[in-house]
């Protein structure tokens, strides 16, 4: 049995969003007794990460990128308990959530696919998010990041708020934003530590700021 080539067999039942196929052949290596890890790094995350690329690049849209993710969370039920108790099941925490005044999350909701696929565990705080609530859901889960979207002009500002009230508690979490209508500019005069155009240079963005290559 050539593994690389069943890596890319089922990178490929990913892209593809082929779910039952991507849970089939997990179940297979696992049964090989192929390294959990190599599973999720070689053709797991691999595949996900063409998913994002292609994404961005806008050869492909949301629903395939959605049925993407569903073939990746059936893959990962079947590897998690192989992983439980290893470090290797998540390269680090991230909270998101829409900020106070608005409710659009299709953005937000495709940035936690597209990291979860990349195997961080992402908390998820939903929309119109007060800085308080941010607060308070990072003292809760310890995330490694905090990760904030808004879709208006008008409800952008108020990511400063929550800049300001987590710099006033002394908490110095990096602190990502994401939307249509931010860029780097904003995010350098709200005092950010990253922007993200899209979930796919949003992951990218996540592994520089925690040092993954």
């Amino acid at each position: 049995m050539e593994i690389g080539l069943k890596f890319e067999e089922l990178s490929n039942m990913i892209i593809e969003g082929k779910h039952l196929d991507a849970e089939s052949s997990t179940k297979y290596l696992l049964e090989m007794g192929i390294d959990p890890k190599n599973i999720l790094d070689e053709a797991l995350m691999k595949g996900m990460g063409i998913v994002g690329q292609r994404f961005r690049d806008q050869q492909i849209f949301v629903p395939q990128v959605l049925i993407s993710a569903r073939a990746m969370k059936f893959s990962m039920k079947a590897l998690e308990p192989y992983l439980v108790g290893d470090n290797a099941l998540s390269k680090g925490k991230v909270l998101l959530g829409t900020v106070k005044g608005d409710v659009h999350d299709i953005g937000k909701n495709l940035v936690a696919i597209m990291l979860q696929g990349s195997g961080y565990e992402v908390i998820d705080i939903g929309t119109g998010c007060s800085a308080e609530k941010f607060y308070d859901e990072y003292l809760k889960h310890k995330t490694d990041i905090v990760g904030m979207s808004a879709l208006l002009t008008t409800t952008m500002v108020y990511m400063k708020t929550v800049i300001e009230f987590f710099k006033e508690k002394n908490v110095m979490v990096p602190i990502i934003i994401g939307g249509a209508p931010l860029n780097q500019r904003f995010a350098d005069e709200i005092g950010a530590d990253g922007f993200g155009r899209n979930s796919y240079d949003a992951v990218k963005l996540v592994d520089k700021i925690l040092n993954i290559n």
